[in-house]
């Protein structure tokens, strides 16, 4: 087992249009494509976390539909940063909806940002994301605990 430095609250926000295409960023830290995604901060809830992400990351105002799942499998969800510290993220994933906004790259975080066609993803996609899609796309009425 890797030495694991923190654990960190996670939060990652799907969004799929009604052309069913969804949104992805590409990330600076790992230039790859993923889910739009984020830390929480002190003192705010998770939902005010993905609400701030987007709007910091995207220039998108969102409103939350639904929990999709949390997410804290070990082989998905650990990762060793440039500065050495590996860090274990436990995430929850919220399916949501775009009511405002005008979609662009506003961080540094992000090297660009589009929506892809759910069935033709991009192969340079971040290993868990494409389970995160899929358990978004399976509708199920309760939410996963992965």
């Amino acid at each position: 087992m890797v030495k694991i430095d923190e654990i960190r609250p996670g939060v990652a926000v799907i969004m799929i249009d009604k052309e069913e295409t969804v949104l992805l960023q590409k990330r600076s830290d790992v230039g790859l494509w993923g889910i739009p995604s984020g830390h929480v901060e002190p003192g705010e809830t998770i939902a005010q976390a993905a609400i701030r992400e987007m709007k910091e990351e995207l220039n998108l105002n969102i409103r939350i539909v639904k929990l999709i799942g949390v997410y804290s499998e070990p082989n998905s969800q650990i990762f060793k940063y440039p500065n050495g510290r590996t860090v274990h993220f436990v995430t929850t994933c919220f399916l949501a909806e775009i009511i405002g906004g005008e979609l662009k790259c506003n961080s540094s975080e992000s090297l660009d940002v589009k929506f892809f066609p759910i069935t033709d993803l991009p192969s340079d996609l971040l290993n868990m994301h494409p389970r995160w899609l899929e358990d978004a796309l399976a509708n199920n009425e309760r939410s996963f605990i992965r």
